[in-house]
């Protein structure tokens, strides 16, 4: 290879100075290869080129390049680069506004806010948040927090808590196009939290919550009561059960105890039966016996007289004649131990059966006494309140009958007090003269004493006079009435007298004396 230079020395600078050039562009070239990440896009700015129209929406970005999850070169020197984040924002959303019927709640909401994903919108967002990325939070949240207040104005708290995600649509719909113009994107929005601080909403459900609980409530009681009527009727099976239970067991045992008496009846009967049967054998082997000696004897002594043969005869019918009395007493002694035996067993079995008829009638005769106790305690309840209200209603007649006579004779009763207290007014008089020790009456016509009476009549004429003034009640008029209404009831009184004596012969008339003259 021929070099460039003959001097060693400059062919090495040559050289050198070659492979640092191509160090320097491959430094070059690689730091200039940007790759944008997945939630970041890369915005590469160069010379901005002529557009025919300044009213072209694309003058503003004519040299702008956004790229996406991709790598990019950038020129040195001629072209700069910017990322932006295109991650997901959590944003909490407080807004208190007054709602349609003048309620003043207070709205949180979490939103979820980003940069959008289309190059328009990379590049509004650049513009606006490029080198102030942290306030996409603070200006998203005040344009929410205002769309909030406006849409809270226009619907009703009840329209609020039962159709939030209406609330939300509506929010989304209205902040919308504010946030296309910056860029932005509302993933989700949700409405966490709606209160206030009077306690209205909480009032709301009150309503609710009382109806639902009332229901809770009936619903419980009738579960209860069902529950309770189930565990009576249980109990009732029970007893029920029990009773049928009892009942059979009577039954067993009685036809246990029919069956052993039978038993114990059957073993004394075939015994008797079989004696019946032996004694039986027992005759006939007599009479064999006896015809066979009757033939020994007619054999052997055929020359003794009829007469002894005649009593030997006789003695065996008689000896035949006490057994079979003996074998017929026995089985009849036997026959009489089975019937009472038998006859045991009945009346055994008759007891039991009245215990089983005694207990069944003292359980019946237990109802009807709790039932009779029932009866008479509701009875005694309702005659004693019949007797409350009939001792409150002569209460109230003798009250009411009390005041009508107080009113009737009000100025019978103010009379017969005033009379009660004519003794004292007459003592209240006559007071001023008895405080006087010593009392001179100069009188030239000698009635000094009665011009002393004189005077205390005079004072109760005034007294009288000032009680007619007052209160209207004459004491002579009532002194006067009260003696009359005595004289004539006293007449009247002596008249029914005479007319209720029986009629009689009337009385010789006494001798007529001549009045006898004062001093005769």
């Amino acid at each position: 290879m021929t070099l460039p230079f003959p001097d060693p020395l400059a062919n090495l600078i040559f050289w050198g100075v070659v492979v640092l050039l191509v160090i320097v562009v491959l430094v070059t070239i690689l730091r200039g290869i940007k790759v944008a990440k997945p939630d970041e896009a890369i915005i590469v700015t160069s010379r901005q080129k002529r557009v025919k129209g300044q009213d072209d929406p694309l003058a503003e970005t004519a040299g702008q390049r956004v790229v996406f999850g991709s790598r990019v070169f950038v020129k040195p020197i001629v072209e700069a680069f910017f990322t932006l984040s295109l991650r997901s924002r959590q944003l909490n959303v407080q807004a208190t506004a007054q709602t349609k019927d003048a309620i003043t709640i207070k709205v949180n909401a979490v939103a979820v806010v980003k940069v959008g994903g289309s190059e328009s919108m990379v590049r509004a967002a650049a513009q606006r948040f490029l080198n102030q990325q942290d306030q996409i939070e603070t200006s998203t949240e005040e344009v929410l927090s205002g769309s909030v207040r406006s849409i809270v104005g226009q619907l009703t708290v009840t329209e609020i808590i039962t159709n939030r995600s209406a609330l939300q649509g509506q929010v989304l719909e209205a902040v919308r196009d504010s946030l296309d113009v910056q860029g932005l994107q509302i993933d989700t929005l949700q409405i966490k939290e709606i209160d206030d601080d009077n306690g209205y909403i909480r009032d709301l459900g009150r309503a609710e919550a009382a109806r639902v609980k009332q229901v809770a409530e009936v619903a419980e009681s009738i579960a209860r009561r069902a529950s309770e009527e189930a565990r009576i009727a249980a109990d009732q099976a029970v007893a029920e059960a029990q009773r049928a239970l009892d009942l059979r067991n009577a039954e067993i045992q009685k036809e246990t105890d029919k069956a052993r008496a039978e038993a114990a009846a059957a073993t004394p009967l075939a015994a008797a039966i079989a004696q019946q049967e032996v004694i039986a054998q027992e005759e006939i082997n007599a009479g064999k016996r006896v015809g066979l000696r009757k033939q020994e004897l007619d054999a052997e002594i055929r020359a003794v007289a009829d007469a002894e043969a005649y009593a030997v005869q006789k003695n065996a019918e008689a000896s035949a004649a006490a057994a079979v009395a003996a074998a017929n007493s026995d089985r009849d002694a036997r026959r009489a131990a089975a019937e009472a035996i038998e006859a045991e067993g009945i009346a055994e079995r008759n007891r039991r059966r009245s215990a089983a008829e005694a207990v069944e009638a003292e359980g019946v005769a237990e109802k009807a006494r709790r039932i009779a106790a029932a009866e008479a305690l509701q009875a005694e309840g309702e005659a004693e309140a019949a007797s409350i209200r009939v001792k409150g209603n002569a209460e109230a007649e003798a009250t009411r009958a009390k005041a009508d006579a107080l009113e009737e004779r009000a100025d019978d009763l103010l009379r017969q007090q005033v009379i009660g207290q004519l003794p004292e007014i007459v003592r209240a008089a006559s007071e001023p003269l008895s405080a006087i020790s010593n009392l001179t009456v100069i009188s030239s016509d000698g009635s000094g004493t009665e011009q002393v009476g004189q005077n205390v009549a005079s004072q109760l004429v005034t007294a009288n006079q000032i009680m007619k003034d007052l209160v209207g009640i004459d004491i002579s008029q009532i002194i006067t009435g009260r003696a009359t209404g005595r004289a004539i009831g006293e007449g009247r009184l002596e008249a029914e007298a005479q007319a209720a004596k029986p009629k009689t012969s009337a009385p010789k008339a006494a001798p007529k004396h001549a009045p006898t003259e004062p001093g005769a």
